[in-house]
């Protein structure tokens, strides 16, 4: 079994490291020291830059200019982008390209070259009414005597929201049947109202009043939800672990240096333990995140043929980057004692950021219950 990345995996992750290695993580205030957002708008000259290497038309179909690359590709540039805190909606416009050229028809073609050219930012709603319930049931689709689409309801947490040209977003359109629509923020009937993330990012509840929809504007194929939030879900999983990596980095140097009774923290049996332990973590996360991107990609278009869903792995993926992360940067706060909590110094950033994707899509007893599930559906002989 080979298990190396294509040579152009490798090099859109290369290229991903060659664009991020200059960003600051502390290029914005600290969001322990502001009330509202740090921010009024994610990193445009950034944006820029990612669209001039081509990194937003990585997984655009060919005939479009894209590189038609997979969710392993976008994976290891996302967890280039976690490591250094990239404020830009990359995972939420790339997944909405990848769905839009998978599952949409000739009238997708000019908004996917707007998104790989940069043009077109277009951010996902997939938290639902409360964080809590099903994103595909807040929201209700009818069609009018036209073939309009009316969307009514309420997607929390959106993010990049206030900023972005169009939100994507499921709607419940009867029948247990799922349809994906491309809201302008500015329709009538949308209303946003301002949240703030806990990395101090400006979110938005995005409230629907009989917002009317054409039908170039929404996408009926089925599955195109399911993979939409597969794609959302290992994206978080893949920035999970970038941050997680930047933060056991962190700590790494930070107790090869600091010293204690005339040695290096890092030479203590109790630190190295713990370490240790951490190192374990980021490498399930890391091994549990290829395994369900791998599945996504050879799942794509040929349906289903292993004993358990792609779910079953996805699950089993955001479990070990929700608790990973979660034990990472507690661990590193813990070890870099009171320097950890300086609002000067950049870990409680870290920290900040792995709760919120933590949190995001599900924590991880969430995603135990559905994996119980599908084991209790899909029995293992």
């Amino acid at each position: 079994m080979d298990f190396t990345f294509t040579e152009e995996q490798q090099a859109a992750a290369e290229a991903a490291r060659a664009v991020l290695g200059g960003v600051s993580a502390d290029g914005v205030p600290s969001p322990a020291l502001v009330t509202g957002p740090v921010a009024e708008d994610f990193d445009r000259p950034l944006w820029r830059r990612l669209a001039d290497a081509d990194l937003l038309s990585l997984l655009l179909p060919e005939e479009r200019g894209g590189a038609g690359l997979g969710p392993i590709a976008l994976c290891l540039v996302l967890r280039e982008a976690g490591r250094v805190l990239a404020r830009v909606p990359l995972l939420e416009t790339s997944a909405a390209a990848f769905v839009l050229g998978t599952y949409g028809d000739a009238a997708t073609g000019p908004l996917l070259d707007a998104i790989g050219r940069g043009e077109l930012v277009v951010t996902t709603a997939a938290q639902g009414r409360t964080g809590h319930d099903a994103p595909e049931r807040a929201v209700t689709a009818r069609q009018d005597s036209d073939g309009h689409w009316l969307l009514d309801g309420q997607q929390t947490a959106v993010p990049w929201a206030p900023t972005a040209d169009r939100i994507l977003l499921p709607a419940h359109a009867g029948n247990g049947r799922t349809v994906l629509a491309l809201v302008p923020p500015g329709r009538p009937g949308v209303t946003l109202d301002d949240q703030v993330s806990t990395n101090g990012e400006r979110y938005a509840r995005v409230t629907l009043d009989a917002v009317r929809m054409g039908a170039d504007e929404t996408v009926t194929a089925d599955g195109g939800w399911e993979r939409l939030r597969e794609l959302l879900t290992v994206g978080t999983c893949a920035l999970a672990l970038g941050v997680g990596e930047a933060a056991a980095r962190m700590t790494s140097d930070y107790t090869s240096k600091r010293e204690q009774f005339g040695f290096p923290l890092a030479t203590f049996q109790a630190v190295a333990v713990q370490c240790a332990d951490r190192y374990i973590d980021l490498r399930a996360m890391e091994a549990t995140l290829l395994q369900a991107a791998w599945r996504i990609e050879i799942s794509t278009g040929s349906g289903e043929t292993d004993a358990l869903p792609v779910a079953a792995d996805i699950a089993v993926a955001k479990v070990w980057a929700s608790e990973g992360v979660r034990r990472v940067v507690q661990t590193a706060q813990h070890l870099h004692g009171g320097f950890g909590a300086d609002t000067e110094y950049a870990l409680h950033r870290y920290h900040a950021w792995a709760k919120q994707l933590e949190l995001s899509l599900g924590p991880a007893a969430a995603h135990e219950e559905a994996l119980g599930d599908l084991l209790a559906a899909h029995p293992l002989s």
